[in-house]
């Protein structure tokens, strides 16, 4: 299960504080109003709450609880939706190696590459995009949608455990994204690359070549700081991973990136660090994709998180309706008693 807005999760548990606050404040007035009525007229000016005070409290307290759930909009799930829409198909192919670790770019590159992805899925403008994770092979983390929500989930899954150990392999991960893409809009389609760098085996400029002949540019996203290495953290995270007693250490390696973009007719960028200007991927999307042609989509099925908010909103209107009930009914009898006391 995950949500579309879960800090109104926040809010739910502040309804039974708010409960438990409301009556302890009441009781405090009560026992206030006691102190100053005769213990004989008490019994006639202060009656006792009755029974169906307690149930509609819970009630209503419980039907609110739901429906700020329900505004959460939890989803779990996914199914298939038809969709039209004028938009590119654009792969993210985001590398996950222990190497995109290292701290040269703050938190560290991985998530500073996260944050920027994210930054690109606001820019899409119902633009279709896919997310690949890769080591030694590249895995596809969520497939070409045009829902952010589940786009962003699987962002947020793309760890180093996400893809199969191994040394980075730039010519799986072009692989596995072109695989995502439809041959037949390839006039609309483009991979972005982000990644540390690595070496050309394992025929990634082979890989770049089937992308241009499809008339798919790759534009190659650079992590890191080329001009001075870093050092990695270890498993624990608080120390310097070793190699033979020596710390690792690693630098952007820019050479297989601009290869692979010019042999794709894409661009090379290297994101921003502390001596490069900035630039995000938002920002290299509006600047570049944008050049590859929209094409006009007929309806298609795509696979979409399915919202669930109706199994806790209808149940919950039905709890404080149940409660604004209770309290007519209370009400009628209230009248009914002081009429009766007046006679």
């Amino acid at each position: 299960m995950r949500f579309v807005n879960p800090w109104m999760l926040v809010l739910v548990l502040l309804v039974p504080v708010a409960g438990a606050f409301w009556t302890f404040l009441r009781a405090r007035s009560e026992a206030r109003l006691r102190g100053l009525v005769a213990p004989a007229l008490q019994a006639r000016l202060l009656p006792d709450r009755p029974k169906t005070f307690v149930v509609q409290a819970m009630l209503l307290l419980s039907g609110l609880a739901l429906c700020l759930f329900a505004a959460a909009r939890p989803q779990w799930g996914h199914s298939a939706q038809v969709v039209a829409a004028k938009s590119r198909n654009v792969v993210v192919a985001l590398d996950v190696s222990r190497s995109m670790l290292a701290a040269d770019v703050r938190p560290n590159r991985l998530e500073r590459a996260k944050a920027d992805i994210a930054d690109l899925v606001d820019s899409l403008e119902g633009d279709r995009c896919a997310l690949v994770a890769f080591r030694q092979k590249g895995v596809l983390l969520c497939p070409l949608t045009t829902d952010r929500a589940f786009l962003r989930s699987a962002l947020e899954s793309a760890t180093p455990e996400s893809a199969p150990r191994g040394e980075t392999d730039l010519g799986a991960a072009i692989r596995t994204a072109l695989q995502a893409l439809d041959p037949a809009m390839d006039d609309h389609n483009a991979i972005i690359l982000v990644s540390d760098g690595g070496d050309l085996r394992n025929n990634a400029l082979a890989g770049a070549a089937v992308a241009k002949k499809r008339g798919i540019p790759i534009f190659t996203v650079g992590l890191g700081d080329p001009r001075r290495e870093t050092t990695l953290p270890d498993a624990s995270g608080s120390g310097v991973q070793m190699f033979k007693g020596q710390p690792v250490k690693v630098r952007l390696e820019e050479k297989a990136l601009r290869e692979i973009a010019a042999a794709s007719d894409g661009r090379y960028v290297p994101l921003a660090t502390a001596g490069t200007a900035e630039t995000t991927l938002g920002a290299i999307y509006r600047r570049f994709l944008r050049q590859v042609a929209a094409k006009e989509q007929a309806e298609e099925e795509e696979m979409r998180a399915t919202e669930r908010f109706g199994f806790f909103l209808v149940p919950g209107l039905a709890l404080m309706l149940a409660a604004a009930f209770l309290s007519r009914g209370r009400f009628s009898g209230s009248v009914r008693r002081k009429a009766a006391a007046i006679r």
